[in-house]
């Protein structure tokens, strides 16, 4: 049942009114599904699906300070990014763990942006609090007063270029654009996804969201459009092997083990956990890894992962990957366990399912469709 607390994005009603199955997710009220996860999984991988995405954090850094504040929070290297530039960053706690996984734009207007995660919003905002520290910048919080709709699939481009009045072919993966959709609703459109496919984000207005989400619709109906839950867009990022907070990241997992050390510039100076960090580059203690189970059988959060008799990690994520059409799992396991083709089992609720390691992403794109 959802809390009396439960949030609302500006496109709730909408949901509701066109048969969204309505579940709690962060603290928002959101729509899980509407048809079938696999119908919408398919629509995204084949032709182009719509979500709403404003349950995700949006904060803006404005001010002289701003910059060293974010390097100050983040691993990656905010500094180097241009103006338009999207960055994904990572913001750990003291002992190297996670408090959030993030994007920081570089926007025109809004000086800096951060996306973060709907759970995890109080816990960034309490963080970047702790270590304000008299800096001369300012932070507002416009998750409340904007929405956040993402476009994604290979028809993607296809559906929000004839809303938009700026060129989006030219604008590059991890880059953003700021124009203006149906000719007056001002709006960031970013390029960077969660599934795999190529796509768009665009944040709005709150009170335009309605309008504009139905525009992409109408829009996108000659491409083959679905709306699509959360469900799906799980389903999606899990076949690409992105990591969702709280299952492959969390505050005592560090970075390298989960792979992505990348993010993590320890040459930029000092920042928040770098000493812990350092370590873990040293020893990160665990490895994540991708898992081909035989069978149908699908291996949940939790399940455990065994190297002959010896309990060699635990999964992450599981799924019966749609467009797979294979039992695929993430787990954590021991850095002896993780080499491609390493033969290792999971009990799957009290069954033996033989597995084994693969290299990770389950899923690329094909190479003739958009970067």
């Amino acid at each position: 049942m959802a809390s009396a607390t439960a949030l609302k994005t500006p496109l709730f009603d909408w949901h509701q009114g066109h048969g969204g199955r309505i579940f709690e997710f962060g603290g928002w009220l959101m729509p899980v599904l509407y048809t079938s996860i696999v119908e919408e999984h398919q629509a995204v991988r084949q032709r182009v699906g719509l979500f709403d995405i404003s349950h995700m954090g949006r904060l803006t850094f404005d001010g002289p300070d701003a910059l060293p504040w974010l390097e100050h929070v983040t691993t990656n290297h905010v500094a180097k990014l241009a103006e338009g530039q999207i960055q994904y960053s990572l913001m750990p706690n003291g002992g190297g763990g996670l408090i959030d996984d993030v994007l920081v734009y570089r926007a025109p207007y809004y000086g800096f942006l951060m996306v973060c995660n709907a759970s995890n919003r109080g816990n960034v905002l309490a963080e970047l609090e702790r270590h304000r520290e008299g800096r001369a910048a300012s932070l507002v919080d416009l998750t409340a007063d904007t929405a956040m709709i993402a476009v994604q699939g290979p028809q993607a481009l296809a559906t929000v270029q004839p809303l938009c009045n700026c060129p989006l072919e030219p604008v590059k993966y991890y880059h953003l654009a700021s124009g203006r959709v149906l000719g007056d609703v001002a709006a960031v459109i970013s390029r960077t996804g969660y599934t795999g496919e190529d796509g768009f984000e665009l944040i709005v207005a709150a009170e335009s969201a309605p309008r504009v989400w139905e525009a992409l619709m109408e829009s996108g109906q000659a491409h083959g459009i679905l709306p699509c839950g959360l469900g799906a867009r799980d389903t999606l990022r899990f076949e690409a092997a992105m990591p969702l907070y709280g299952h492959e990241l969390n505050e005592l997992v560090n970075p390298y083990a989960v792979g992505l050390g990348w993010a993590v510039k320890l040459d930029k100076g000092d920042f928040v956990g770098r000493d812990a960090l350092v370590e873990a580059k040293a020893h990160p203690g665990q490895a994540r890894i991708g898992l081909e189970l035989e069978g149908k059988r699908i291996a949940r959060q939790g399940a455990e992962v065994f190297q002959g008799d010896k309990l060699a990690g635990l999964v992450t994520s599981g799924t019966f990957a749609p467009t797979l059409g294979q039992s695929l799992a993430m787990a954590l396991v021991d850095p002896a366990a993780a080499a491609p083709g390493t033969a290792l089992v999971v009990d799957v609720r009290g069954h033996r399912v033989a597995a084994r390691v693969v290299k990770l992403p389950f899923y690329r794109r094909p190479a003739n469709r958009p970067a």
